[in-house]
């Protein structure tokens, strides 16, 4: 029996990719701040927690992580820990960088030193790419970030390939578009935006505040990018690869869609709010995901409409 270890279990994608490795026999650790006191909402309402052996580890400290790595024993570890918003990254830019750079340079350098045959997983953010005029960003795209969490993702990332090919790792980064889920935290735009119109549609008399809705973005199925996280630590060398739709949106585009699935018009309920634009934000995030369709066989089989509808519909 296989054994993975996730890293940020109770985040929406350790959840999800727990379930995943579970149904396909592994044995599963998950890792949180304070393992006792994580409420572990996410795997709770997949029903799972009982069956994920759950430990606590500061991934800042490097002596936490050797002697949970040395616990657990794992084949694969998936390090999706870290400070995941872009958003409070303008307000908390140290601990951002902490927690995503330091935490998987302390995953990279304990598998190195304990000499374990371990394959390792990061997440890595399209939101590495910045502003590509416009351009479907590939593999090779050179990396602008414009945020503290994309700074903070893109030394990770650099983090991975150095050890990869310094120390012969087994370790990919997978560059992930945006990806939602029913999952997601209340501070993610998407859920203020499904919660907001479920509201609504329920008889509140509260407007939706929103910030700049032009920005475009390319939104998948949470459940399907776990699935290419899998793949990649599947496969005969290690390599990162991009995971997108191939399909972008204005968020414009995403808040009438949510409307829409409640039979209502969205300009009536909309308020455009500048306290709520960022220092710096991305105007287009558009992906080419042809190399995973190519060597993962991997293919996002929803997009942004079917998304939208998906979330309302566990909302309401």
């Amino acid at each position: 029996m296989k054994k993975a270890l996730i890293c940020g279990i109770s985040g929406q994608d350790g959840a999800y990719l727990a379930r995943l490795l579970l149904n396909k026999g592994y044995s599963v650790a998950g890792t949180s701040r304070d393992a006792q006191m994580s409420t572990f909402r996410n795997l709770s309402r997949l029903e799972i927690r009982d069956q994920v052996q759950l430990e606590s580890m500061s991934p800042t400290d490097f002596r936490s992580v050797l002697q949970v790595l040395t616990k657990t024993q794992p084949d694969e570890v998936y390090n999706l820990a870290g400070q995941s918003s872009v958003g409070l990254s303008f307000e908390q830019p140290v601990e951002t960088l902490e927690s995503i750079a330091t935490g998987t340079l302390n995953l990279l350098e304990a598998i190195r030193f304990t000499g374990a045959q371990i394959k390792f997983y990061n997440a890595g953010s399209s939101e590495c790419f910045g502003d590509t005029g416009g351009e479907a960003a590939t593999e090779i795209t050179p990396f602008r970030p414009r945020s503290p969490y994309a700074v903070a993702k893109s030394a990770a990332f650099w983090e991975v390939a150095n050890y990869r090919e310094a120390y012969n790792l087994f370790a990919c980064s997978g560059i992930l578009y945006n990806h939602e889920s029913p999952l997601r935290p209340q501070r993610f735009v998407t859920q203020k935006i499904v919660n907001s119109v479920c509201e609504i549609a329920a008889g509140s008399k509260e407007k939706l505040h929103l910030g700049n809705t032009s920005v475009c973005r390319d939104w998948g199925w949470a459940p399907e990018y776990v699935e290419a996280m899998y793949l990649m630590l599947q496969q005969e060398q290690p390599d990162d690869y991009l995971i997108a739709t191939g399909q972008t949106y204005s968020l414009q585009e995403f808040v009438e869609q949510a409307f829409i699935s409640v039979g209502l018009d969205s300009e009536e309920y909309v308020v455009a709010d500048k306290s709520l634009y960022r220092p710096t934000d991305i105007a287009v995030g558009r992906g080419n995901p042809a190399k995973a369709k190519q060597q993962l066989g991997w293919e996002a089989q929803y997009k942004m409409p079917d998304v939208v509808r998906m979330m309302v519909e566990a909302r309401r």
